[in-house]
C-alpha cells in the first residue's frame, strides 16, 4: 500500500513549529510495510489543502493528513476534504455529548466555537481521542482514503498507534513485506570521502538501498529494505550494516541513534578511565554533550570553561610566555590546558579546546574556524589542529564532536 502525507499548520511553513509528527508517521508505516511516498506542508489555507490532498488522492488514492481538526476559523481541513468527497459536513450528538462529558471532567465550559468539534464529514468513521478534543476521522469513497489526525504531537501519535495503525492493518494484511532500515553512524570523515572508501558497496548491498544522510558533526548511512518478508528483511538488513561498519572502518562508532558521548564513556568506564574537560572557543559543549547522558557521573569529574587568557593561566596554569609566543589559539596552549585540567580535576584523560568560532577574530594565519585541540591521556600528551567551516554554532559544534571522537580513539589504541 502507498499512501502521502499532508502536514497543515502556517506555522510549519513559518519555521515556528518543528514538524515531528512527519518522522513518527514515516517510521510507523514503513514498519507496517506501508510507503510514504510524498510528504507535504500546506498553511491553513483551504485552497492550499484542497489542492494538496486532492493531488495526493489521484496520485496513490490514500492520503494522511495532521492539523486543521481545531475549533478555531482556520481550522479548516474537514471541511475541504468533505468537499473533495463530495459529502456534506453534518453534527455528530453523540460527538458532542462525549466532548461535553471531558470538558466536564476538567471543570472546563465549553465555548460556542468548540461545537465545531462535533461537526464530521457525512459518512466518515470517529476515530475516538482519548487524549484531546479533536477527534480523528477516516473518510472513504469515491475520492479514495483519507485519514485526519489533529496536529497536536501527542494526540496525533496516540490515534495513530490506537486508531489508525491497526486499520490499516487489517487492509494490508494480505500484502507480503514489510519496509526495514539500519543505521551506521560515522564522524571525522566527509560524505564524499565515504563514499569513495565504500567503494561499489551499493551493489553488494543490493537489492537494498543506501543512503547518505550528511548533518553537522556526522554523516549516518542508512539502509532499507523494501517489501520483503519480515525475517528475510532483518537477515538482510543486518548483514549490511556489518558491511557498511567493515568498510567504515575507525569512522564507525554506532549503530541506530546511538551517540557519541556515551560511546565514549562506555569505552572509557571499560577502561577504568576518568574524564575532564578544559574548553575555550566550545563553551562547556563538550562536557554538556557528555554529562547529558545519564551515568555519566562514574566516568566524567569535571570541566573547566576558560575563555580569558587569565583563567587560562591562573586557572589551567598555561605559562603566560607560552601565550606570548604562540596565541591562545595554538596547539601548545591547547596541550597545556589539557595538561592543567588533568592536574585540576584528577582525570586520567582530558581533553582541551580552543579556536576561533567567528564570525570575527580570524586573520589570514588563524582564520575563523581553526580550532587546536590538547589531549592527555594518562600521562601521554599531544595535539591536533583543524579549520572547521560552517557559522559560529556550527563550528562550535563540529569542534565538540572533533574532541569527544579523538578521546575515543585514543582510549580505544590504550593497551587492553
Amino acid at each position: 500500500m502507498e499512501l502521502e502525507l499532508v502536514t497543515i499548520g502556517t506555522e510549519l511553513l513559518l519555521g515556528f513549529t518543528l514538524d515531528t509528527n512527519g518522522a513518527e508517521i514515516g517510521r510507523a508505516l514503513a514498519a507496517q510495510g506501508i510507503r510514504l511516498t510524498r510528504r507535504t506542508s500546506v498553511p491553513d489555507r483551504a485552497d492550499d489543502i484542497r489542492e494538496a490532498v486532492g493531488a495526493a488522492l489521484r496520485r496513490t488514492g490514500a492520503v494522511l493528513t495532521t492539523g486543521g481538526l481545531g475549533p478555531t476559523h482556520d481550522d479548516v481541513t474537514k471541511q475541504t476534504v468533505a468537499g473533495l468527497f463530495g459529502t456534506p459536513v453534518v453534527f455528530d450528538e453523540a460527538l458532542w455529548q462525549a466532548l461535553l462529558e471531558r470538558y466536564a471532567r476538567y471543570r472546563r465550559t465549553p465555548t460556542a466555537n468548540n461545537r465545531s468539534q462535533a461537526e464530521i464529514p457525512q459518512g466518515a468513521v470517529v476515530l475516538p481521542n482519548r487524549w484531546g478534543s479533536a477527534p480523528g476521522l477516516w473518510l472513504e469513497g469515491a475520492a479514495g482514503l483519507a485519514i485526519m489526525l489533529p496536529g497536536v504531537p501527542g494526540e496525533m501519535r496516540n490515534l495513530l498507534h490506537h486508531e489508525v495503525l491497526p486499520r490499516l492493518s487489517e487492509r494490508t494484511r494480505a500484502a507480503v513485506g514489510v519496509i526495514r532500515s539500519g543505521t551506521i553512524r560515522t564522524t571525522g570523515i566527509a560524505e564524499s570521502a565515504l563514499a569513495e572508501r565504500l567503494g561499489d558497496i551499493e551493489a553488494r548491498l543490493a537489492p537494498l538501498t543506501l543512503a547518505y544522510l550528511p548533518g553537522v558533526t556526522s554523516v549516518d548511512l542508512r539502509v532499507t529494505a523494501w517489501h520483503l518478508p519480515a525475517a528475510e528483511a532483518e537477515a538482510r538488513v543486518s548483514e549490511a550494516l556489518g558491511l557498511l561498519e567493515a568498510g567504515a572502518g575507525e569512522f564507525a562508532y554506532g549503530r541506530g541513534d546511538t551517540d557519541l558521548a556515551a560511546v565514549l564513556l562506555a569505552e572509557a568506564r571499560r577502561r577504568g578511565c576518568r574524564i575532564g574537560v578544559a574548553e575555550s572557543c566550545t563553551g562547556g559543549l563538550v562536557g554538556g554533550r557528555i554529562t547529558a547522558v545519564p551515568g555519566s557521573s562514574d566516568v566524567f569529574v569535571g570541566g573547566i570553561i576558560a575563555y580569558a587568557d587569565e583563567i587560562k593561566r591562573e586557572v589551567l596554569g598555561v605559562g603566560a610566555a607560552t601565550i606570548g609566543a604562540h596565541g591562545a589559539v595554538s596547539e601548545p596552549v591547547a596541550v597545556e590546558m589539557a595538561h592543567g585540567a588533568a592536574a585540576r580535576l584528577g582525570a586520567d584523560v582530558t581533553v582541551a579546546v580552543t579556536g576561533i568560532a567567528g564570525p570575527d577574530g580570524g586573520t589570514a594565519e588563524k582564520p575563523v574556524g581553526l580550532v587546536c585541540f590538547g589531549f592527555h591521556v594518562r600521562g601521554h600528551q599531544d595535539s591536533m589542529q583543524r579549520v572547521l567551516f560552517g557559522d559560529r554554532e556550527e563550528i562550535r559544534a563540529r569542534a565538540s564532536q572533533f574532541a569527544l571522537f579523538e578521546v575515543y580513539r585514543r582510549l580505544r589504541s590504550l593497551p587492553d
